[in-house]
């Protein structure tokens, strides 16, 4: 059984247990031994988003895997699936990033690639944390096979010319205003100006980092000033990324948001139609809307769930062949281009389909029409509330009222000290109820 590792690496609270220097350091090394097959260099990247605490774990993982052999490429503030692509292709045996993704700057994370740029499976996370349990003394270098560490200078350019390499060749983003909040997070520099490049005017939001402002009243889990910008400005799009930017919220000119599985249609529709669509279906998750499901399937198009997590995704999308898949949050993963989610890449798969279209990005991002939904969090302090008679009998009211037409999630967040309560049906009034008193059940028997 895993004890570090959650749905996303390693997460918590900076300088606390287990986001600490020391536990930095324990796992570098135990995930560096790991990795170490033949008699090659190995090289281990490692990307970051603006965090304070950055600064402390950054010289900590480095020092780990030089003491096992390692030589460190630190790529400085870029993008997680800009971690995963440079793996690939810089031939490393390891990628890390280190963030927190969508969590306050208080918050931060580790999440760890193999050489191939996918997140590591279950059962290796589970090895790494056997062998930080085992001390791994016996797998430091000797002096001299000590790792070397440099800094890549031109990391964000080249992840700058990746992304653009998505987009579809002969269209430009000439004419469009596209407005851009970063979150003040990894993509502060790459966005705007991959935007720019493809010849877009862009209106950057949130894009002055200060290591305590990431993802403060800002990116795709607080859209607001994304979309009062569009609004403000007479934008043509808004994009709202979170603090690594491997998620990403849309806004229409008229400020109306546009959530992931709006994404996840419109990319699949747009790719069958092209015949790029591979594996004749799409991978979404348990709390993916039923409207998506409904509309992909009037299409003839599949609809595959898995457990929330783009890891989780990421893996059915490779055991079934597909090459679309997504969570409701914004991870998209399009596996053409990128083995994890990119927030900005995904938006570019809908501008493409928007200027292809030449109308107004409300008439093309409002692709089904989704079931009512409520999603509510219950803070807890420990224990298992899920397991309680009480809220087992709420969850079977719940699903009783609702009937066929409808369904409940109620699970523990892999993330946060909280528990997620979704339930979505026909009728919306219901839907609120039932969360309600799901979410009020949970909150009496965790206090």
């Amino acid at each position: 059984m895993r004890k570090l590792f959650g749905t996303d690496g390693i997460r918590g609270t900076a300088n606390r247990e287990p986001i600490t220097a020391s536990t930095a350091l324990a796992v570098a090394k135990a995930t560096g031994a790991e990795f170490q097959a033949g008699n090659h260099r190995h090289v281990v990247v490692i990307g970051k988003d603006t965090r304070l605490s950055g600064y402390m774990l950054e010289p900590a993982l480095t020092a780990g895997f030089i003491s096992v052999g390692l030589d460190v490429v630190m790529l400085g503030p870029l993008p997680t699936p800009a971690v995963a692509m440079l793996v690939r292709s810089l031939r490393a045996d390891l990628g890390v990033m280190i963030s927190a993704s969508h969590n306050p700057y208080e918050d931060n994370g580790i999440k760890l690639f193999g050489p191939d740029g996918y997140k590591l499976s279950d059962e290796t996370e589970s090895r790494i944390e056997a062998r930080m349990a085992a001390g791994a003394a016996d797998d430091l270098a000797p002096p001299n096979k000590l790792g070397h560490a440099v800094r890549l200078d031109d990391s964000g350019g080249r992840y700058i010319e990746f992304v653009k390499h998505s987009f579809p060749k002969g269209l430009r983003l000439d004419g469009l205003k596209i407005v851009v909040d970063c979150a003040n997070g990894a993509a502060y520099r790459v966005a705007p100006s991959v935007l720019h490049e493809l010849g877009a005017k862009v209106v950057p939001v949130a894009v002055t980092p200060d290591g305590q402002n990431i993802n403060l009243k800002c990116g795709a889990t607080d859209p607001v000033a994304m979309q009062e910008a569009v609004v403000a400005h007479e934008a043509d799009l808004g994009i709202a990324l979170d603090g690594d930017a491997d998620r990403v919220v849309l806004a229409d000119e008229t400020g109306h948001l546009v959530d992931g599985d709006q994404v996840l249609a419109l990319v699949a529709r747009s790719w069958l139609e092209t015949g790029a669509l591979a594996g004749g279906g799409v991978v979404g998750t348990v709390m993916s809307n039923l409207g998506v499901e409904r509309y992909l399937n009037d299409l003839g198009i599949g609809f595959a769930r898995t457990p929330v997590g783009d890891r989780y995704v990421v893996e059915r999308m490779r055991e079934g062949g597909y090459n679309v898949g997504g969570e409701q949050s914004g991870h998209i993963v399009l596996s053409d281009y990128a083995t994890t989610g990119d927030g900005l890449l995904a938006a570019l798969q809908v501008l493409a389909v928007i200027v292809r279209g030449q109308g107004l990005a409300s008439a093309e991002t409002r692709v089904f029409e989704p079931l009512p939904q409520v999603l509510k969090n219950v803070p807890i302090n420990g224990g298992k509330p899920l397991e309680d008679a009480r809220v087992l009998e709420t969850i079977g009211a719940g699903e009783r009222a609702l009937g066929m037409a409808g369904r409940i999630l109620v699970r523990p967040s892999g993330t946060e000290p909280v528990v997620r309560v979704m339930a979505e049906g026909e009728d919306p009034s219901l839907v609120v109820k039932v969360v309600n008193d799901i979410a009020a059940t949970i909150a009496r028997v965790a206090g």
